[in-house]
């Protein structure tokens, strides 16, 4: 390593390590340096990709061998370049490319915006079928031209993200979960499914065929977008972020409704994991503390009934049958058990919601999909196209008011580091960070004298 490398990297920011996917994953000399220099940069790595060539997979094995490396970027190249051209023939060619607008959706743009501190985030919350509008609000953000460079969910969510990130192509993302809809739909392999319920009306068999049909063996590491899920951890009580691991799994646990679905047990740790919508239905905020500095977050939760009955101290279960009995009788609105335990179960998630809403970082979606319910995925093509010319509605009124221009402008260098507190509820808080505490240097104190 000479001398003026090694300036290079003590100056540093963040230190990018550049791979090829398709070849092994052994660590270089100038890695193992590197490893060995006392250096408190960020390292990322990058990984290269052919654009006609197979998806990045093993993406577990380089990370293992960097342990020290804090994270990772898929970049899906153009053949330019990987040509062993001659150095004119290379400037002829990337004048000519200069020349040509940059492409907001390419891999290199959204490199170029999480290093400077100007990611975008779609963050998709839980809501069954209803989750369905965020495929066409997907689409029509690729229409108004938003790029996503991160993408989380909860409960379906997770589901439609993960389909999002693999595929990064909203007809593709379409497709696969019109064929997981018409799964959910097959009221036989619901009735072969049923159990003994002690802990759950299904034993998750079925359930889990269907989404392991659909991602297989993919990990999250190998998605081409940075994704992360969300779940709720009943075994330590606590919201558990994912950002690796089996993909399918994790987004099973994100979707396993209580009563419903068996808890799913952590492969890691053993640890029953739940629905994430009972802790955070929409992370924007895990989304916020990731790094990005717009969240995009699309809401499909059910909207509770506030007109109830005052039915004052005591309430008889026989006057409430009759009144059902009775063709007569004044209706009363009253919750029943499951929908008290059900409110009681997401108090914490919508507290949450209203503090991501009046959020200044978080850009907040609601489609008009009240009228649907949680297990209409037979209604799919229907609510996909509500969530599309919802987003198309909106998208083009962001356009009109400069919503659009204010998400991808750059936000100044000085502010990149800056996030407040209150956006976030996990923060994420580096060593660099730490170590600028603790080293802190208080300024002098001006003493008063006495005159």
């Amino acid at each position: 390593m000479t001398p003026w490398t090694q300036r290079c990297i003590r100056q540093a920011d963040c230190i990018l390590i550049v791979g090829l996917g398709e070849q092994e994953p052994t660590v270089g000399e100038l890695e193992r340096m590197l490893e060995n220099t006392a250096v408190r940069a960020l390292k990322q790595l990058i990984l290269l990709h052919k654009e006609d060539g197979p998806t990045p997979s093993r993406t577990v094995e380089w990370l293992n061998m960097r342990s020290w490396c804090s994270g990772h970027l898929h970049l899906c190249c153009p053949r330019r370049i990987f040509s062993r051209k001659r150095l004119p023939k290379l400037l002829e060619m990337y004048e000519r490319v200069c020349q040509k607008p940059p492409d907001r959706h390419s891999d290199f743009s959204r490199l170029a915006r999480i290093l400077t501190g100007n990611s975008i985030a779609l963050v998709l919350g839980g809501g069954g079928a209803r989750g369905c509008s965020q495929v066409g609000i997907i689409r029509a953000m690729h229409e108004a031209g938003i790029p996503i460079d991160m993408v989380g969910g909860t409960s379906i969510g997770s589901f439609m993200g993960a389909l999002y990130a693999e595929e990064r192509n909203a007809n593709r993302m379409r497709n696969r979960a019109v064929r997981w809809a018409k799964e959910m739909t097959n009221v036989l392999k619901k009735m072969l499914d049923l159990t003994y319920p002690i802990t759950s009306m299904f034993s998750g068999s079925a359930f889990n065929r269907s989404i392991n049909k659909i991602f297989e063996d993919k990990q999250i590491e190998d998605l081409w977008i940075p994704y992360f899920t969300i779940t709720t951890d009943i075994t330590a009580s606590a919201m558990r972020v994912h950002t690796d691991g089996s993909l399918w799994r994790y987004c099973r646990a994100s979707m396993s409704l209580s009563s419903y679905l068996p808890p799913l047990c952590d492969p890691k740790d053993g640890h029953l994991l739940m629905d994430g919508g009972y802790i955070n239905n929409l992370p924007a905020d895990v989304a916020r503390s990731m790094g990005a500095k717009v969240v995009i977050a699309i809401d499909v939760g059910s909207q509770d009934e506030t007109d109830l009955t005052n039915y004052g101290d005591s309430l008889s279960g026989w006057w409430l049958l009759w009144k059902r009995l009775n063709p007569w009788a004044a209706k009363v609105k009253v919750l029943g058990m499951a929908e008290i335990q059900s409110r009681l179960a997401y108090v914490c998630c919508v507290r949450q919601l209203e503090v991501v809403k009046n959020s200044e970082y978080c850009e907040y979606i609601r489609p008009p999909i009240d009228r649907y319910g949680t297990l209409e995925f037979g209604k799919f093509n229907e609510i996909a196209e509500v969530g599309y010319q919802h987003g198309k509605t909106l998208f083009e009124l962001w356009n009109r008011n400069g919503v659009i221009d204010n998400i991808l402008k750059d936000r100044p260098i000085d502010n990149v580091a800056k996030t407040r507190s209150s956006d976030v509820t996990c923060p994420n808080t580096t060593f660099t960070d730490l170590a600028e505490i603790v080293s802190r240097i208080e300024p002098a104190k001006t003493l008063a004298v006495d005159g």
